[in-house]
């Protein structure tokens, strides 16, 4: 989130300022050469984890900021696809500035979750929205009328066109 990438910046500006600062400080002051090193051990007992913590948030933040584009991606298809019933794969790429594997990709994390229901056709590139309900006793294809087969969890596919129907 953002303030995690804030709190993150703040950390490494605190702790390179303060272990710059204290550093200055045990070059600058008369010392003994035993007084420096520990001070030096001193500053960076408190220097290390500020600058640990601010590298940790930051890339934490960047792997939310990531995920939180995919589900944003991921709900975009599932209202498309529902509002509009069936969504050519083409104009899905197209409106998620995207690619077809990563759409791909995308539908398969959707069926995985239980959240969509549907089918599809690759080879037309074509996605349809349905009610699981409807394809739970799914025996022939909607597209070719082949015979279909159980292809994983919740995943029937057609041998003969490649159809595959997401039943969640």
């Amino acid at each position: 989130m953002k303030s995690g990438r804030i709190i993150g910046i703040f950390a490494l500006i605190a702790g390179a300022a303060l272990g710059l600062i204290g550093a200055l400080w045990l070059v600058t002051v008369d010392l003994g050469t035993a007084a420096r090193v520990l001070g030096l051990g001193l500053l960076s007992v408190v220097v290390l984890p500020l600058l640990g913590a601010g590298v940790f948030l930051l890339v934490r933040s960047g792997q939310e900021a990531k995920a939180g584009v995919e589900t944003a991606q991921m709900r975009k298809i599932l209202d498309v696809v529902k509002s509009r019933g069936e969504v050519p794969l083409s104009d899905l790429t197209l409106e998620l500035n995207s690619n077809r594997d990563q759409v791909k990709n995308w539908i398969y994390s959707l069926v995985g979750m239980g959240i969509f229901s549907g089918y599809i056709n690759w080879d037309e590139g074509v996605l349809y929205s349905t009610d699981a309900s409807q394809l739970r006793g799914l025996e022939r294809c909607r597209h070719c009328g082949g015979e279909v087969k159980l292809a994983g969890k919740g995943v029937v596919t057609c041998p003969y066109c490649g159809t595959e129907y997401f039943l969640n």
